[in-house]
């Protein structure tokens, strides 16, 4: 049996990254993409590239087997598997751990606290750990699904005070992470300028999403402060980019 790291293992790892400046990349994958033919294929692909963490989940879910999906990926490697989740009904006691994710850019008060009530139960019954999660909507010029179902107005990509001071609010509210995402489907990834700013002013590991579509684009957020990079819907279209990218991130490494 394949062995993998308690979820406060991995956690601390996120620390370390981000107290030594190493950078570590994340490959978002969607359940309802998963089939059993492409999920060795992409999940064979995710270890010879040397990523470094698997994300599972998404805004909108139609399987009704990801557990059994999230149970196969650990069956094929030893690579943390965390849960992205859209809502309550994503925790799965097979993921080693999941992003329990405050919507704080938005003021629906189902995704700040309304849906980890009725997660709770469950989530006690089954042993999940969470990294709680401030979880920040960024423009990225186009509607996304996640814009979409959480009746949330994202943050203008030129509005960097406000992301600043979001993100610093919820690292003073205690969570543990931070994740700026422009979205599925995104036209443009995070300005660089609003990373390096929120960089800046928390101590929490920063994660970055949406819109990253290139080697490049992933170096530039990870020069500018980002600690994970998250990439997903351009591996669907493009799967060499996921070594490509993989590559340029941790060339960050050699070089801080």
């Amino acid at each position: 049996m394949i062995k993998h790291p308690p979820a406060p293992y991995i956690y601390t790892q996120w620390q370390h990254a981000k107290q030594s400046g190493q950078k570590l990349f994340a490959v978002l994958l969607d359940p309802d993409h998963l089939t059993p033919d492409n999920l060795p294929m992409l999940v064979g692909q995710a270890v010879a590239t040397g990523i470094d963490v698997l994300l599972v989940g998404g805004s909108l879910v139609m399987c009704h087997d990801m557990d059994a999906k999230i149970a196969r990926i650990k069956e094929l490697c030893a690579l943390p598997v965390v849960i992205f989740p859209g809502g309550a009904q994503q925790i799965c006691p097979a993921a080693d751990a999941i992003l329990l994710l405050s919507l704080v850019s938005g003021r629906n008060p189902d995704l700040l606290i309304g849906q980890h009530v009725v997660a709770a139960p469950c989530s006690k019954k089954v042993g999940s750990n969470y990294f709680p999660t401030g979880y920040m909507l960024i423009d990225g010029g186009a509607p996304t699904t996640v814009s979409y179902m959480s009746h949330t107005t994202p943050i203008p990509a030129d509005k960097t005070p406000i992301a600043v001071c979001t993100a610093m609010a919820a690292e003073m509210l205690g969570l543990r992470l931070v994740y700026l995402d422009a979205g599925s489907g995104a036209r443009r990834a995070v300005p660089i300028d609003m990373i390096r700013a929120v960089s800046r002013h928390i101590a929490v590991p920063l994660i970055i999403g949406g819109g990253i579509r290139s080697p490049q684009a992933a170096a530039d957020a990870c020069s500018a402060g980002a600690d994970i990079i998250v990439v997903g819907n351009a591996l669907e279209q493009n799967a060499q980019l996921m070594g490509d990218i993989a590559a340029a991130v941790h060339a960050q490494n050699r070089l801080s």
